[in-house]
């Protein structure tokens, strides 16, 4: 397919704009290390809850959608509308507390809560899992799905697409910092949703497709409906995957970018660059609402009318000749739906496409660069490094990260086997991490037990090919073995110094039963020395858990709204809409009482 002038021309102006604005806020951004990798931490809510939803509408997203849909139907997209459950707990419970640490980076956490030199050490160890390995594979992921885009709707070869993709995402993150990246994100998700909502429209009336209507009522499409499980018909063999165990173990055991359970990577950047708790909660339920319901549904239809035209991965093949093998998967229909567009409107969704792409990996990098710097460089390797020497290894890192992960993309094959490696990961860890701010017992070596044990589940799991068993089966034996493992070591291993709990209590008042032994400490004056009280925010806990619950209702009640509505079930969305609204009107109160805890 060909670009004309106007496509090139829309694309070219973006490009243009992301790196003036990152030219624009380079003097500020360099500074010092908090206006590069945290924005001065005075952004307001709204923006950094823009600029959350924008990482994680990466050009993967759609891909892997189009694949649950056509691999699994509607409801396959349950293996990600589950983690909506830890975001709501992020968003009332986790959300204060990140912002009250103060500290710089999520890793830089574990000195906080443990002592020794088994939490310097576990600091460590996280800064190169996470900051390096974990996010590299991230970014391949998404880059992989920009080599589809690129191959299908460009004619580019694996190389050159992320030669071309990375160049300007490099220049105004490494530039920018932070500060650029989050007023970057705010035009990218502005294109991104104007993108997919005006192509899905297009696609809708190709002839191929005949309209809503039609593509309701196609045969290819009918079972592929279902958004919730018909339990009368569906087989225990598709359900148990694709909806109980999201819905039971998923979205609280497993730790996934963006839906970490009690917050993490840039979720938690985001956080700690916001100006008080207030914006910090703000921020993360305004990208949960649009994450979860607002956008879904034009990728969805999509994948839907792909069903219509690439019926199998063969017809793919055979329109796309060009395309290498291995990259021919169901993922790849997305792309090729768009093939179908006209000038002007194909040059605003590849650009919308580059913008997804680019605020994902500008996010990743500029994260994964203030751990390689702060957890890294600063704590082991040069304490006495300047602030303007932060600032440029974090620019020589973003960089560095930049062409590694670009580099592994081209070895990979599609969105759904990076999702389901990342997913086994981190199977088992999610409960710890949860815990982690509740129960006095969790320690630096439940931590390292955790990740050593799942990543060391997930590689003999890929060795041996599951041990015959499926995919929701080796998730579920991840979890029991690495639960089981850092329980114990919780129980029986090394226990945290007690005055370093104490201060930890007093700086962020988590509140609880399960920091008592602590609380007793501090009341008998140990060890402190003293008889301070004890402020827990007690009262915080059982009315955030209510307004998570809320949170969690009133947004699945818009996405199912949408649902129904788009197939004409009316009462259905009138039951659904009614309970979101209520939901939200109760929530609404409820959030006054929180502001002031």
């Amino acid at each position: 397919m060909q670009f004309s002038p106007l496509d090139w021309a829309v694309m070219a102006a973006f490009f243009a704009v992301s790196i003036g604005i990152g030219l624009s806020v380079a003097r500020k951004a360099g500074r010092d290390f908090n206006s590069f990798f945290l924005g001065g931490r005075n952004m307001p809510w709204w923006l950094l809850g823009v600029s959350m939803v924008a990482t994680t509408f990466s050009t993967d997203t759609p891909n892997l959608v189009t694949d649950l849909v056509r691999t699994s139907g509607v409801v396959g997209n349950w293996a990600w509308w589950a983690f909506l459950l830890t975001g709501m707990l992020t968003v009332f419970l986790y959300a204060r507390l990140w912002r009250r640490s103060g500290v710089v980076t999520d890793v830089e956490f574990y000195e906080m809560r443990y002592s020794g030199r088994l939490a310097a050490f576990l600091r460590g160890f996280r800064a190169v899992y996470l900051g390096i390995l974990f996010n590299i594979l991230i970014m391949a992921s998404v880059t992989l799905a920009a080599i589809k885009i690129g191959s299908v709707m460009m004619g580019w070869s694996p190389l050159e697409t992320v030669v071309i993709a990375a160049s300007v995402t490099v220049i105004y993150s490494a530039v920018g910092g932070l500060r650029g990246v989050v007023l970057t994100d705010l035009i990218q998700f502005a294109m991104a949703m104007t993108g997919s909502i005006w192509a899905t429209v297009y696609v809708l009336d190709l002839p191929e497709v005949g309209g809503l209507g039609a593509l309701l009522e196609h045969p290819n499409v009918l079972p592929k409906l279902n958004f919730l499980p018909d339990f009368s018909t569906m087989r225990m063999d598709d359900l148990v995957p694709l909806f109980i165990i999201p819905l039971a173990v998923q979205w609280w055991a497993a730790y996934y970018p963006g839906a970490e359970p009690g917050g993490g990577g840039y979720i938690v950047q985001r956080m700690l660059s916001a100006k008080d708790e207030k914006n910090a909660l703000g921020a993360t339920f305004l990208f949960n609402a649009l994450h979860y319901a607002l956008r879904p549904w034009p990728w969805i239809l999509i994948a839907l009318a792909s069903l219509i035209v690439f019926p199998d991965l063969a017809s793919i093949a055979e329109r796309f000749p060009n395309v290498p093998e291995q990259v021919v998967r169901n993922d790849l229909a997305y792309p090729a739906m768009l093939t179908f567009l006209p000038a002007g409107l194909l040059g605003l969704v590849v650009t919308s496409l580059a913008a997804a792409y680019m605020s994902t990996m500008s996010t990743q990098v500029n994260w994964g660069a203030s751990i390689i710097v702060h957890d890294i460089y600063e704590r082991f390797v040069n304490p006495a490094a300047s602030e303007t020497r932060q600032v440029w290894m974090g620019r020589l890192w973003t960089v560095i990260l930049m062409a590694v992960a670009c580099t592994l993309a081209l070895f990979l094959e599609n969105a759904l086997q990076v999702f389901e490696i990342l997913v086994q990961i981190g199977a088992g860890t999610g409960l710890l991490f949860i815990l982690r701010w509740y129960w006095w017992r969790v320690n630096a070596a439940s931590e390292l037990t955790a990740m050593i044990v799942s990543f060391t589940v997930a590689v003999v799991f890929q060795v041996f090919d599951g041990f015959g068993m499926p995919t929701w089966g080796q998730l579920v034996s991840g979890v029991a073995i690495t639960t089981a493992a850092w329980v114990a070591v919780a129980w029986f291993g090394p226990q945290t110094d007690m005055a370093t709990l104490v201060s930890f209590v007093r700086r962020i008042r988590p509140g609880g039963r399960g920091w008592k032994a602590v609380t007793d400490a501090m009341e008998s004056g140990e060890p402190s020395g003293g008889n301070e009280q004890y402020g827990p925010a007690d009262g915080e806990l059982p009315a955030s858990l209510l307004a998570a619950f809320l949170g969690v209702v009133a947004i699945y009640g818009v996405l199912f709204t949408t649902g129904y509505a788009l197939y004409g079930q009316w009462g259905a969305a009138a039951l659904t809409g009614t309970l979101a609204v209520a939901a939200g009107v109760w929530l609404t109160r409820l959030w006054r009482r929180i502001s002031f805890l």
